[in-house]
């Protein structure tokens, strides 16, 4: 049962790490740094979308409009973080 534990946080730490390559990504797309233009940097740049559009979407419906700026991105980093305080309480009880 440890195990599955174990394989759940893995998970959560990809997941994690594409949520903030995205928003490095994002940012530095904005501020003209990287180019989609590029071949490599745009088929990054639509993986990630694709990767993260169907969870930002789910959760963009329940947020308010707040102009140019998302929120969805530090929704999912805030329940990643819930998700493995909850996973290291439960892997605990068990040992």
């Amino acid at each position: 049962m440890l195990s599955i534990f174990q394989i759940l946080n893995m998970l959560l730490d990809f997941v994690w790490f594409f949520v903030i390559a995205h928003i490095i990504m994002s940012w530095l797309i904005n501020f003209q740094v990287l180019n989609v233009h590029q071949p490599l940097v745009g088929q990054l740049w639509r993986g990630l979308n694709q990767l993260l559009a169907p969870v930002y979407n789910r959760i963009r419906r329940f947020l308010p409009q707040m102009g140019g700026l998302d929120l969805a991105p530090l929704i999912v980093l805030v329940a990643i973080m819930i998700l493995r305080v909850v996973i290291r309480n439960n892997a605990l009880a068990l040992v």
